[in-house]
C-alpha cells in the first residue's frame, strides 16, 4: 500500500553546520582503535556534525550519472530472464545470474542463501481466451499464479456467480458443471481524467515531512481500517471454500476481473495478476493448490461478458490455460555478495543494500522490483569501478518471496540477526503469517550488533526525493546533512514517518536501522504495479541513474563514518499490548464493578 508523501526542509542552522571536505576518496578516515565486537550500537554517541567527503561525492556522481550501466542490468534481467515468480524456474535463473554477475563485477563471496521451503514451482506457458457466441472476440487474459492447466482448449457456457456468504453456495449447487464462471463484481471503469504519471510537488513533499500524530491509543488504527481488515479476513476465510466448491462442481474454468489502479489506471487492456486475483489465500502450497483453471481478464474483456450474461444473452467462451508445475517443495534463495571492509577496527561491521528480486507474472517485473534489484547492483558496481575501499563491509542482498510475505528477507534476518514469536490468537491465525502481530520476546544473535543499517529500493522507477527514517529520530539530522549536497538532484526530504510493505521491515523488526527511500510515484500505482505493463518500457533510465547515485552515496557515508548509524530502542513486542492498556484506578470516585454472578 502506498503511503502519503512527505518532505523535509533543511534548517539553515543545520545546513550551515555541515563540514565539507575534499580528502581523496581512497584515503580512509582514522578510526578509534576499538574492537568491533565490543561496540554497542545502542549507546554510541553520535557527532553533531557529519564529515562529508565531497571528492567521493563527485566521483560517485560522475560514475553513476555519466557512466551508468543500470540499464544493461535491467534489460538482461527483465528481457533476458523475464517474470520471476517465487519458486519458478525463472527466479532460479535470476538468482544464478545475479550471483554470477556480481562475481564478474568484482564482489566477493557471491552465493545463494536458502531461506526455507516455499511451495509449488510454477510457470505460465500460454493462456488465451475468446468469445465464441454471440460474437467472436479476443479476450485479454492471463492465468492467475499457480493455476492448473485446462485439458487443452475448452468451450463452455458463461455464467456469472456471486458468493458473499456460505448460504450462497446452495444457489449454484449442481448447476456449474462444464461452465465458464465469471467470478467477481463488475467494477466501475472511470475515465482517465488525471495523469497516470506523477511526480511529487514541493507542497506534497512538505506535507510528507510533517509527522501525523494520532489521538488513538491503539497505534492509530481507525475503526474504518479495523472494519476493512475484518472484512478482508472474512473474505480470505471464504475464498478457499469457494475454490473447493468450484472444483467439486467441475466448472470448466474461472475468469476473474482485474482490479483497478490509481486514477483509473486499471483500464485500456491493463490487468493486474497478483494476490488479489488468485483463487485462494496460499495457492502456492501443495495442500492448498487450486484444482481448476483460473484466469484474470482486463476489465474491458470481462465487462462485455458480464453485461451480456446480465442481459440473459447466451454466451460461450473458448479458453486455454497452459501452465507447468515444476515441483511441490521448492525452496527460496536470496542472492548475497560483499565488498570486504578494510578498516581493522570496523571491517566486521556491515552496511547492507538491496531490493527484492522476485516479481509477479503478468509483465517482466521491471518496476516491481527489478528496478530496486538492478539499482543495488549498480551501487556496488560503482564502488568497484572507482576502486573504493570501504571501512565497513558493504553487503548486497537480493531477496525472494517478498510478494508473498517478505519471506526472503525475514528468513535471512531470522537466521542471522534474530526474531520474535508471532501471535497465535484465533483472529491472528486467520491472517497471513507476515501480517500477524509480534508477541515476543525478541531474541537477537551476535551479528545483530554488527549491522549498521540496511537501505532498500522498492517503489518503482521514480527518482529519489528523500528518505523515511522509520521513526528513527536520531538519524534525521544525519540524513539531512548527507542530502545537502544532493539538493540539485532533487533530494530534499527527510520524514520521520514509517513506510511499509517491503523488506526494510524485516530489519526494523529486530532493532536494525532499515530504510526505504521516498520516490516519485510515476505510473507505479496507476499502471505498472503487478501488471502486464510492468516492462522495461516503463523504466525511466535517467531516474534509475539518479537513484543508484543517491543510494551509493548513502551507503558510502554509512560505510565510512566513524560511528555506526544510531538505532531506535530495541523492540519489545511482548510489552506492546500492556503499554496500550488504559491506566487503572485514576478516576476520582470510581468504584469496582460488581462481581459476575456465580454459575
Amino acid at each position: 500500500m502506498q503511503i502519503p508523501k512527505i518532505s523535509f526542509w533543511l534548517p539553515l542552522a543545520v545546513a550551515g553546520a555541515l563540514t565539507l571536505h575534499a580528502a581523496p576518496a581512497a584515503k580512509p578516515e582514522k578510526a578509534k582503535p576499538v574492537a568491533s565486537a565490543e561496540v554497542d550500537p545502542y549507546t554510541e554517541v553520535q557527532p553533531a556534525t557529519e564529515t562529508l567527503d565531497l571528492t567521493a561525492y563527485q566521483r560517485i556522481r560522475d560514475e553513476g550519472l555519466n557512466h551508468s550501466h543500470v540499464m544493461d542490468f535491467a534489460t538482461a534481467l527483465m528481457d533476458g530472464i523475464g517474470p520471476r515468480l517465487t519458486g519458478s524456474p525463472n527466479l532460479k535463473k535470476a538468482n544464478e545470474w545475479t550471483r554470477d554477475t556480481l562475481t564478474k563485477i568484482g564482489l566477493e563471496n557471491a552465493h545463494l542463501e536458502d531461506w526455507g521451503e516455499f511451495g509449488l514451482g510454477w510457470q505460465q506457458v500460454n493462456t488465451w481466451a475468446r468469445m465464441v457466441t454471440p460474437d467472436t472476440a479476443i479476450l485479454i487474459v492471463q492465468a492467475t499464479p499457480w493455476s492448473p492447466s485446462s485439458p487443452g482448449p475448452v468451450t463452455g457456457d458463461v455464467v456469472f456467480v456471486k458468493i458473499d456468504s456460505e448460504k450462497d453456495f446452495d444457489t449454484y449447487k449442481g448447476k456449474l458443471a462444464g461452465k465458464v464462471v465469471l467470478f467477481g463484481a463488475m467494477r466501475e471503469v472511470p475515465p482517465v481524467d488525471k495523469s497516470l504519471f506523477e511526480r511529487y510537488s514541493d507542497k506534497e513533499l512538505e506535507e510528507l515531512a510533517e509527522f501525523p500524530v494520532s489521538a488513538r491509543s491503539d497505534g492509530g488504527i481507525t475503526p474504518e481500517m479495523q472494519a476493512r481488515l475484518q472484512a478482508r479476513v472474512q473474505r480470505l476465510r471464504l475464498i478457499d471454500k469457494i475454490a473447493d466448491f468450484f472444483a467439486e462442481e467441475k466448472v470448466a474454468a474461472v475468469i476473474e476481473p482485474s482490479r483497478d489502479g490509481k486514477n483509473g489506471g486499471g483500464s485500456g487492456g491493463t490487468l493486474f495478476d497478483d494476490n488479489g486475483a488468485t483463487l485462494g489465500r496460499t495457492p502456492y502450497l501443495a495442500q492448498k493448490r487450486v484444482k481448476i483453471p483460473v484466469a484474470v481478464a482486463a476489465i474491458e474483456s470481462y465487462g462485455r461478458l458480464y453485461r451480456l450474461t446480465e442481459a440473459h444473452v447466451p454466451v460461450t467462451v473458448e479458453i486455454n490455460v497452459e501452465t507447468k508445475f515444476t515441483g511441490e517443495h521448492e525452496h527460496g534463495f536470496d542472492t548475497v555478495a560483499e565488498i570486504p571492509g578494510t578498516d581493522p577496527a570496523l571491517k566486521a561491521q556491515v552496511v547492507m543494500v538491496g531490493g527484492h528480486l522476485d516479481s509477479w507474472i503478468a509483465g517482466t517485473g521491471a518496476t516491481d522490483n527489478g528496478a530496486g534489484s538492478v539499482v543495488a547492483m549498480e551501487v556496488v558496481r560503482i564502488f568497484k569501478a572507482l576502486d573504493i575501499k570501504p571501512r565497513r563491509t558493504i553487503r548486497i542482498a537480493l531477496w525472494t518471496g517478498e510478494e508473498q510475505g517478505i519471506f526472503g528477507s525475514k528468513g535471512y534476518v531470522t537466521q542471522h540477526f534474530g526474531s520474535a514469536a508471532t501471535s497465535t490468537a484465533p483472529d491472528q491465525m486467520q491472517l497471513p503469517e507476515f501480517m500477524r502481530r509480534a508477541t515476543g520476546p525478541l531474541t537477537v544473535k551476535p551479528e545483530q550488533k554488527l549491522i549498521s543499517g540496511y537501505f532498500n529500493i522498492d517503489n518503482g522507477t521514480g527518482k529519489v526525493r528523500g528518505i523515511y527514517t522509520q521513526g528513527n529520530y536520531a538519524i534525521a539530522p544525519i540524513f539531512a546533512q548527507w542530502m545537502a549536497p544532493l539538493k540539485d538532484l532533487g533530494v530534499t526530504t527527510v520524514t520521520n514517518r514509517n513506510t511499509g510493505g517491503t523488506d526494510h521491515l524485516s530489519f526494523d523488526a529486530v532493532g536494525i536501522p532499515g530504510f526505504q527511500f521516498i520516490q516519485d510515484d510515476m505510473d507505479y500505482e496507476s499502471r505498472t504495479h503487478h501488471s502486464n505493463d510492468d516492462t522495461v518500457e516503463r523504466l525511466q533510465p535517467a531516474d534509475l541513474k539518479q537513484i543508484a547515485t543517491v543510494e551509493a552515496i548513502f551507503v558510502y557515508n554509512a560505510a565510512m563514518r566513524d560511528k555506526m548509524l544510531p538505532r531506535k530502542p530495541l523492540p519489545q513486542p511482548e510489552l506492546e499490548e500492556q503499554k496500550r492498556k488504559p491506566l487503572e484506578g485514576i478516576m476520582p470516585g470510581a468504584v469496582p464493578p460488581p462481581a459476575p454472578p456465580a454459575k
